[in-house]
């Protein structure tokens, strides 16, 4: 097995920028604009499966996202691809990971402005309010962070992994 000298050190570069972001997700990444647009279609998506599903429906849209991109390299046997946008899935997870840590403090600053203020309003709060997770928010949001770190971390190891060439493979 030779690398693919460019995919390796794009490989490289990635997987040290997203393990990164896994070590402080509060500090944010350049995807996190356009997580919050496919986040905020999630909701208009969802609105009609009701109003739990439409408020939830961002935070899915932002995970499904990407993890249809995965999918489609997966299927069409582009796995170099797949674990480089894996690595865009795991950030995405993260990014909601920060969201649901904030559901008792609501913090972060929203789209509508501070939480509590005059037309804005927390998902994670109503979420973990409306499942009577609220007080478990810490165990979620850990479990969130959690998924999203190993997604980084197996998406960088394949990709790693898928930028060594060998004869038998054509489209990695």
């Amino acid at each position: 097995m030779r690398p693919n000298i460019p995919k390796l050190i794009f490989a490289i570069l990635m997987s040290v920028y997203f393990l990164w972001i896994a070590w402080d997700p509060m500090q944010g990444s350049f995807l996190d604009n356009v997580d919050l647009a496919i986040h905020e279609a999630g909701h208009i998506f969802f609105r009609i499966l009701g109003e739990f599903m439409g408020i939830a429906g961002g935070s899915l849209l932002q995970l499904i996202f990407p993890a249809a991109f995965v999918g489609y390299f997966i299927y069409n046997h582009q796995r170099y691809s797949a674990a480089i946008v894996a690595l865009w899935l795991g950030q995405s997870i993260l990014n909601v990971y920060v969201y649901a840590a904030d559901a008792v403090v609501m913090q972060i600053v929203l789209l509508g402005g501070l939480t509590g203020s005059e037309g804005s309003f927390h998902d994670w709060n109503y979420l973990l309010t409306e499942t009577g997770l609220l007080s478990s928010t810490k165990t979620v949001a850990g479990i969130i962070r959690l998924v999203g770190t190993l997604t980084i971390i197996a998406g960088s190891a394949a990709a790693v992994y898928y930028s060594f060439s060998r004869a038998s493979d054509q489209n990695t």
